[in-house]
């Protein structure tokens, strides 16, 4: 028996926020929603809202497309004074290294982009690649004051 599906974020004593949603895309946009809220109870700009939202779905994302047999994303906000780290993960064979690589200035590829556009949304972002437990992306978002 799959053990359930734990659709509303929780806040742990660490400032910890989690949320596991459905490896499906009709779910992306409840990883928004949530990325959103915690992100402006953080007192955010809105311009870094709009960014944490895109980058959490391209994130989603690239989990749907590309890591298989996931039936899962897990979604974790370590929220600290000056910024908020998100990581995005799935349990399936994870993506081909090579494929998650910055590409360069007019190297023609199809995919990639979401990578890209990522990293140019993003202060930090780290990859961990394990073949078979699954892909892990960090994503770093300094609170600028």
């Amino acid at each position: 028996m799959r053990e359930p599906l734990t659709l509303e974020p929780t806040l742990s004593d660490d400032g910890l926020v989690e949320l596991r949603i459905p490896s499906r895309a009709e779910w992306v946009g409840v990883a928004r929603l949530a990325i959103a809220g915690i992100a402006s109870r953080l007192q955010f700009s809105i311009e870094d809202i709009e960014d944490l939202k895109l980058a959490v779905a391209e994130a989603c994302t690239n989990c749907i497309q590309h890591a298989s047999e996931s039936d899962s994303i897990a979604i974790s906000c370590r929220i600290q004074a000056d910024k908020l780290v998100v990581t995005v993960e799935d349990s399936g064979q994870a993506a081909n290294h090579a494929s998650l690589a910055p590409k360069q200035l007019g190297e023609p590829k199809v995919g990639g982009l979401g990578v890209f556009l990522i990293r140019s949304l993003m202060d930090d972002v780290e990859y961990e690649l394990n073949p078979g437990s699954g892909t892990r992306l960090t994503m770093t978002k300094f609170l600028r004051t």
